[in-house]
């Protein structure tokens, strides 16, 4: 990828015509992720000296024990977008019920609403493995000046109007799309500023990559099955390579870079998938789309996916487009064997 001396700041800035609605405020929501990512990026790579690592003692609402930094993040995320009152309400992984915030004149003017994960693949963090956060913003659908519904949440992901996540890992990462291809920026920590490095970066139509977590296959339904052994068998230009970090945003971000498909299914462990629709899948496919990549639960795209619940979990596949297509195919085949 070739470097740039453009920052974040400046590539926000002249690109600010081209978001849909240029009244400044989606520019100010990346803004804001961008200082928290800086404040959250410092605790990460210091996680492993002071006493932030390890079970907060509670648990999500998914049932699943938070981490000390878990914890942090959210917190950090949520206290930088309301103290710049740009939005009028978030909903995180983290948190039971979406928030509902107002103007520091009781008014609920602001357009925006933010869906995130604040720390993807947090139990990786005691094991100095990489994790991240990935956000995505929607313009809220219920009139100006009330308070935030579930409606303005429940949105398809074709509505979002920017979407990215946060990497930390050997070195700290922002990558986002507000549906003008995807870009992503380092961090340099030693001035605190992000600097354009992967200008319109974009999926290889094919790719010699798969993500799975092949320690499930034996809960796996058949087409994903069949998918792996195509994967590994010895013909054309396989068996493929199988990397699997067990954190969402680095294996995604790996195939966009090296080209390859990342698919968490369902199986007889998680009959509905594991993976969060409005927290990971939306965000993620909006990036995998603009990078030139597919996005789906095995049969129908993920961003016409018409959301119920706040915490409602999908079947993922996505990466580069003829691998995607080619486990959709297997899926297909699977379907139709049954009847």
């Amino acid at each position: 990828m070739e470097e740039s001396n453009k920052t974040l700041g400046e590539f926000i800035i002249e690109n600010q015509n081209a978001f849909q609605y240029s009244s400044g405020e989606l520019s100010r929501i990346i803004n804001s992720i961008r200082l928290a990512a800086k404040v959250v990026s410092y605790k990460v790579n210091k996680a492993g000296l002071v006493d932030i690592v390890g079970a907060a003692g509670e648990q999500n609402i998914q049932g699943e024990d938070q981490q000390k930094l878990d914890v942090y993040a959210n917190n950090i995320f949520i206290q930088t977008l309301i103290n710049r009152e740009i939005v009028c309400g978030i909903a995180s992984e983290e948190n039971d019920d979406f928030i509902t915030v107002e103007g520091s004149d009781s008014s609920h003017n602001n357009k925006y609403v933010v869906l995130m994960d604040p720390l993807d693949g947090s139990s990786n963090i005691d094991v100095n493995v990489s994790v991240g956060t990935i956000f995505s913003v929607y313009r809220r659908i219920t009139p100006i000046g009330t308070p935030v519904t579930l409606e303005d949440f429940l949105q398809p992901g074709i509505n979002q109007v920017a979407a990215g996540y946060v990497i930390y890992g050997t070195s700290t990462m922002l990558v986002y799309t507000t549906g003008h291809g995807v870009n992503g920026f380092t961090l340099n920590p030693a001035i605190g500023t992000f600097y354009l490095s992967h200008p319109n970066m974009k999926f290889s139509e094919d790719g010699n990559i798969y993500s799975i977590n092949e320690g499930n296959y034996v809960h796996f339904p058949q087409g994903v099955k069949d998918y792996i052994k195509y994967c590994q068998l010895e013909e054309g230009d396989r068996p493929y390579t199988s990397r699997y970090i067990g954190s969402l945003v680095s294996d995604i971000h790996r195939n966009m870079i090296k080209g390859g498909i990342y698919i968490y299914p369902t199986s007889s462990k998680a009959p509905k998938g594991k993976l969060r629709l409005l927290y990971e899948c939306n965000p993620m496919s909006f990036i995998v789309e603009q990078a030139g990549g597919k996005a789906s639960d095995g049969f129908d795209r993920i961003m016409e996916l018409q959301p119920t619940e706040l915490h409602e979990r999908v079947p993922f596949f996505c990466g580069s487009i003829n691998m995607v297509e080619k486990a959709e195919e297997f899926m297909h085949k699977a379907k139709l064997s049954k009847y």
